[in-house]
């Protein structure tokens, strides 16, 4: 067989060498540059070496080590609350899709592909969470839109549910008098760990990464912010400080490469922690159905 020969496996273990190396080199890039001084960044450019070592950006973010705080205390917020709603919502919604007797199912399956190729565009959404539902400047803000539910994601526990889970076993749990919402967290829900903790860490990482809500969302009340925000926030300031900076300062001083990789890597160190704890359900998850014996 092909797979047995050996010229194909060195060149598969090729192939796969090097696109692991493609993902592991930028974070190595990333964090020898929060490592190098902004003197040197500026002078010789990025290295895999630090070519100048200092510790002045993490020095600055200890400096403002409360903020940090805060704005990570709010991710972990969000992301949390934010991951558990998704995926509740995402949950009960997929289950009564997978149900071939469900009256209307048609109908709803095509709404829910429907908003997966059109919308209502950024102006009438953004009109439609401010001042009807008026959630600018909350909490909220942050957690229902454009996040709260995920049209594809439905769609993949729906599938995952009429592949792997037999009809008969949720006949015989009604058989027996189990109603919809016990078989749904007695029987579906134990019996879809895989699929759900792939959509958990997927909507987590959408969470985490998201700085648009507070871009379109949070005017005045700065102390929302989450992680993400606070460094957009940080990269404005820097913009605003070497374009408007007084001329007796030179912008090489200015805190701007270093603070930037810095606060990415103490951005990036969750969910680089987060995901061995989700890797074998998530492996599981997104290679379910790929192989039918």
């Amino acid at each position: 067989m092909i797979y047995n020969n050996k010229v194909f496996r060195f060149v598969m273990g090729l192939i796969m060498f090097l696109l692991v190396m493609a993902c592991i080199l930028p974070f190595i890039l990333l964090i020898a540059s929060s490592f190098t001084s902004e003197v040197a960044l500026t002078k010789y450019g990025y290295s895999f070496i630090p070519t100048e070592f200092s510790l002045s950006a993490y020095e600055y973010i200890w400096s403002v080590k409360d903020n940090i705080i805060r704005a990570y205390g709010m991710s972990f917020f969000v992301t949390g609350v934010g991951t558990l709603a998704s995926v509740t919502m995402t949950l009960l919604f997929a289950y009564p899709l997978s149900r071939h007797d469900l009256p209307g199912r048609r109908v709803l399956s095509f709404f829910l592909f429907f908003t997966m190729l059109f919308n209502g565009g950024f102006v009438p959404t953004y009109m439609v969470y401010s001042r009807i539902f008026h959630l600018t400047d909350k909490v909220w803000a942050l957690i229902i839109p454009y996040l709260l539910m995920n049209a594809f994601f439905v769609i993949m526990v729906r599938t995952y549910i009429n592949s792997n889970i037999p009809t008969e076993v949720i006949e015989a749990a009604m058989i027996d008098g189990s109603r919809e919402f016990n078989t749904l967290f007695h029987i579906i829900i134990p019996m879809s760990k895989p699929i759900i903790g792939t959509i958990s860490l997927m909507t987590a990482i959408g969470y985490w990464n998201n700085w648009t809500n507070g871009v379109y969302f949070i005017q005045t009340r700065r102390e929302l912010y989450g992680i993400q925000n606070y460094l957009n926030s940080v990269l404005s300031n820097i913009a605003f400080l070497q374009t408007h900076s007084n001329p007796n300062i030179r912008i090489t001083e200015l805190p701007s490469i270093s603070i930037r990789m810095a606060i990415a890597v103490i951005a990036l160190l969750p969910i680089l922690f987060a995901y061995p704890f989700f890797q074998k359900t998530f492996v599981k998850g997104i290679t379910i159905g790929s192989v039918k014996g």
